[in-house]
Order: C-alpha cells, then sequence, then structure tokens
C-alpha cells in the first residue's frame, strides 16, 4: 500500500499524523498517550491499565452500553491496550465511517470516571490480575523484572498488584489522567483512505480545548541489578528460565541490527535455539528477542523444559549466548532479514496496522521513520552490523531468574 506522511500540531500541542493512501479499502485512527507502567508511582501501580478500562464505562454524553453500540453501528473494530511505555485505544472502519469512529473516540478519551464505575470495575481488574498469575512464565517474568530493576517504575507490573488495586482512590486516578491524559502528551495517529485536511479539522473540533499540562518523561536512569532468582511456582509441571541483559534502546540505530541477532538466537523454526533445544526434544520452547524502549532496552532469553533437563537445558542456553557471532554466516542474515522484511510488511498491509505502527513508533521515538526506510534498512544489515550490536550490547546474562521445584 503506497502511502503519503502527514503531520501537524494543533495550538494546545495535540500532534496528529497520518499514512493516508486514496487505494485502501479501510481507514483506522489511534489516540496514543505516552503514559504506562513505568510513569506511575509506587502506590498507584497499574493506573494506567484501570483507566484504559475506565475510558470504556462511559463518558457525560455516553453510557458503557452505548459505547459499544456506537462502535457496533458503525460496523467498526476497535481496541486498546497499555503497556509500560504507552496506552492507546484505536478503531478501524470504513473509510466513509472514520469520522465516526474518531468522535466515539475522542470522547471516551474524556471519560466521567464515576465512583460507582470505578468501584465495579475493580473486580473485573482484579480477576485479570488472578489470569495472569495462572500463567507461570507471566509470573516468573515479572518478579524477574521486580527484582532486575530494584524501586524503579521501569519494573512496575502494569496490571498492578492486588494490593496497589485495592487501595487505589477514583481521586487519585483522577488526578493522574489530569495531568499525563493531556494534549501535549497526545498522538493520534491516521491510516488509510483519509482526507488527512477534513480530519484535521474534525480532530480540532472535539479536542482543540482538550488541556497542555506540560507532561514529560524524563530522561532514563537506570540501575540494573544482578544476580538471580528461584521462583516457587506450586504443582508446576515444567521447568522455566529467563535470562536478562541489557539492549538498545528504541532511539539507536543498532535495534535493527540486534534484532535480526535475536531473530538468528531465537526467533522461532530454524533458529540456533530451535535446533539445540526445541528440535533435540530438550525444550518445548525457546527464544530470544529484543525490547527497545524509550531510553532503555533489554535482551532475554528463555527456555521451556520437563524439570529433569532444567540443567542441561539451561547450560545449552547459555552456550547459545556465548558464542552467538562466532558463526554467522551470510545465509543467517539473508533468512532473518527476508523473515523480518516480510513480518513487517504483512503486519502494516492493513490500515489498521499501519497507524498501529505509526503511533508507537512516534510514541516511543518521537521521529517518523516510513515502512519503506525502515525495510531498506534491514535489507542493508551486513555481518559487520551484526557484530558491532553484539559488541555494544553483549549476550550475557546479568540476571537469571527460574522456576523452583
Amino acid at each position: 500500500m503506497t502511502s503519503g506522511f502527514n503531520e501537524t500540531t494543533l495550538e494546545n500541542g495535540l500532534r496528529i499524523v497520518a499514512e493516508t493512501s486514496t487505494d485502501a479499502a479501510s481507514a483506522a485512527i489511534g489516540f496514543f498517550v505516552k503514559t504506562g507502567a513505568r510513569d506511575e508511582e509506587a502506590a498507584l501501580m497499574g493506573v494506567s491499565h484501570f483507566l484504559e478500562h475506565m475510558m470504556f464505562k462511559g463518558t457525560d454524553t455516553r453510557t458503557a452500553q452505548q459505547v459499544d453500540l456506537a462502535f457496533d453501528d458503525l460496523g467498526a473494530k476497535h481496541n486498546a491496550f497499555t503497556s509500560s511505555e504507552m496506552t492507546a485505544f484505536w478503531g478501524a472502519s470504513l473509510p466513509e465511517s472514520i469520522v465516526e469512529v474518531h468522535d466515539i473516540l475522542a470522547d471516551i478519551l474524556r471519560p466521567a470516571l464515576r465512583q460507582v464505575d470505578f468501584d465495579a470495575e475493580k473486580s473485573v481488574i482484579l480477576e485479570e490480575i488472578a489470569m495472569y498469575d495462572d500463567q507461570p512464565f507471566w509470573v516468573l517474568y515479572e518478579q524477574a523484572m521486580e527484582q532486575y530493576y530494584g524501586n524503579h517504575p521501569l519494573g512496575f507490573r502494569v496490571l498492578g498488584t492486588p494490593e496497589t488495586i485495592n487501595s487505589m482512590q477514583r481521586d487519585s486516578m483522577q488526578e493522574y489522567f489530569d495531568d499525563r491524559y493531556s494534549a501535549d502528551n497526545t498522538i493520534v495517529a491516521l491510516a488509510g483512505n483519509v482526507d488527512f485536511d477534513a480530519m484535521v479539522d474534525t480532530i480540532a473540533s472535539k479536542c482543540g480545548a482538550w488541556k497542555r499540562t506540560g507532561a514529560t518523561r524524563g530522561p532514563v536512569e537506570v540501575v540494573r541489578h544482578s544476580g538471580t532468582r528461584e521462583v516457587v511456582i506450586p504443582d508446576l509441571r515444567q521447568h522455566y528460565v529467563i535470562m536478562v541483559m541489557q539492549g538498545v534502546t528504541a532511539q539507536d540505530d543498532l535495534r535493527y541490527a540486534s534484532a535480526a541477532l535475536a531473530s538468528i538466537l531465537g526467533g522461532g523454526d530454524g533458529s540456533r535455539l530451535y535446533w539445540s533445544l526445541v528440535d533435540k526434544g530438550l525444550a518445548e520452547e525457546a527464544g530470544a528477542n529484543v525490547d527497545p524502549n524509550d531510553g532503555y532496552g533489554e535482551q532475554l532469553a528463555y527456555a521451556v523444559c520437563a524439570p529433569e533437563n532444567a540443567v542441561q537445558v539451561t547450560e545449552i542456553l547459555q552456550d547459545e549466548l556465548s558464542k552467538i557471532t562466532s558463526a554467522l554466516t551470510q545465509s543467517d542474515l539473508t533468512r532473518v532479514v527476508a523473515k523480518s522484511a516480510t513480518a513487517a510488511a504483512v503486519g502494516s498491509e492493513l490500515p489498521a496496522g499501519r497507524m498501529q505502527r505509526l503511533g508507537s513508533l512516534l510514541t516511543t521515538t518521537g521521529v517518523y521513520c516510513s515502512l519503506e526506510d525502515e525495510l531498506r534498512k534491514l535489507e542493508s544489515l551486513t555481518l559487520s552490523d551484526l557484530k558491532d550490536a553484539a559488541e555494544a550490547y553483549p549476550w550475557e546474562p546479568l540476571f537469571v531468574a527460574s522456576t523452583k521445584h
């Protein structure tokens, strides 16, 4: 899908960006707020995700049921997500309905935050936390990150804890919302068959009065804690291990080489960890990935196996990390570049994918890079680039977490 890039900023600081294409059969819009778990205070851990839920509980002009029906009447797809980095709300529809989709999203981004809804939604959040507590990998990962980052908000749980959710007050949520969900801390991303100038006017009419608060995210000063952690999970029949180390930031051009290197190491079928662990029947699952974020990043490697294979699997995992660049070949690079390019292209083939890529990219880095330019960067990678990335961000585990039986 060939597209053109447009951008403008309203007087209140609301940034509007778009990749438009008159050939597209649909249109998409998303509101990306630069706030997440890393921006919370300890006592309010989970408030960003809680607010994501509250956005759909109604506004001064719509009830929760009317919000759902409004999307359904348009036949629009819609969703939202919260991470450590951002909170996003989006919708996709036929081009002729995108103004109405925008109107609904703009409305719910200014929620009523009624006390009765706040109280009722607590139980929903607590049920979601309990659901994730039934997933061993998630339990291990959260506890690993808490020890790895110490008391730093980068180690905060996106969903919060039962303690922080139960003690959270509606007025504290309102204060957090008033500060962080401001015009100058939000990006509106559009993609597909949209009239950019007309949509700017539409957005300005609904969001032009949103306040500017000067909300910022300061430079990240991360203190990573080395060591190990063993987590006891009752009745667990598998062994889980996670290895964590410093990785590339979202602003670093080495992120493309780091991602390629991680894919060669543990990017599914055909990766080194697949052949050394999964194909041999030693592990049910094994992989590696890089997680570039705003101002910081991590690299992770992991495996899931039978308890009796735990020692051998951990040794092989560490061995594969230590020799990641020793046997790199051009065929490794060619294969992983083709794989990454295909995934990027397929993921952005529809306007909804383009919109999510655009909003996430600009919220994290602040700088636009077209999909075409990104693919060119991938295709121009050399073995030397991969070795530079491995030298800058060695695959040497700083912290190892595992389950204990």
